[in-house]
Parts: structure tokens; sequence; C-alpha cells
């Protein structure tokens, strides 16, 4: 959440679900003063790698209604969120957001990939659009994997 939170500050401060990067990163960096410029690109690169944003001519297109994240007064993102995550960890995190208890999203992880004999990253992308998660963007890179291609 804290991750979704630090990308619809900028969104809901402007009022809009499109802005330029340079504003997104201004909003980030000198607005809210929350990270260095080069940290709040960092978190454009993350935003996009976790589907939360699109890149299309140069703006950034929330994927996501920025009006309905609470971002609270004394909100100030951790670190953390600068960290991309790997398709795996973000296949889970859409699992159990999509209303599925962790224990049993990785049980059901593990399942498919011993059934089918693919890569954990191919089984959690698998179990999570069974689960109803929003996976789209990391299908493309799960199946390049599994063709061969990298």
């Amino acid at each position: 959440m804290s991750l979704e939170a630090t990308v619809a500050a900028p969104f809901k401060r402007h009022a809009a679900e499109r802005l330029g990067e340079g504003e997104f990163v201004v909003a980030l960096s000198l607005e809210r003063e929350w990270f260095s410029p080069d940290q709040a690109k960092r978190l454009v690169d993350v935003a996009v790698g976790r589907g939360l944003v699109d890149e299309e001519d140069g703006e950034l297109v929330a994927r996501f209604d920025p009006d309905e994240v609470v971002v609270p007064e004394d909100f100030r993102p951790d670190e953390d969120v600068l960290r991309e995550q790997s398709t795996f960890e973000t296949a889970l995190d859409a699992i159990v957001s999509a209303g599925v208890e962790k224990q049993r999203a990785v049980a059901g992880i593990n399942e498919r990939q011993r059934a089918l004999a693919v890569t954990i990253e191919a089984a959690a992308v698998l179990y999570a659009k069974e689960q109803g998660a929003r996976v789209d963007h990391l299908a493309e890179d799960v199946r390049a994997e599994l063709a061969g291609g990298e």
C-alpha cells in the first residue's frame, strides 16, 4: 500500500490521471521532498514495473484511480518502495490484494510449478490470473521466458 500511496500522491495533488514524467518527479522530490530527483525517477521505473502506471507519449498514466487511494496527511514513504520486486513477489502481492490468503497462494503457486514443470514466475502469474488478480503487465515477461527469450 505504501507504493500505491506514494505513486497516487502526485496524481492527487494535480487532480489528474496523467502527468508528465517531469511533473511526477518534481511532485515527489521538490514539492513533497520525499526523494531526490534520481530516486523519484527510480520510483517511476518501479511503478511501471509493478503495473501502477503506464508510460504513454512521455506521460505517466495511472492504471488505478488515484482518488480511491488514501494518502494520510503525515504520510512519508519508506525507501523500500524504491526496491524493484521480482515477478514472483509482484504476482504474489497481486494475488493477496485479490483476497487470497498468502499461505494458500504460495501453496497454489508451488502446486502449479510442480504440475506444469515451469518456473516459479510462470506458475505465479498463472495462479494469479486464475484468482482474478491484475498481472497482465507480468505476462509478457513470463511468455518471453517460456519461449526461451529473456
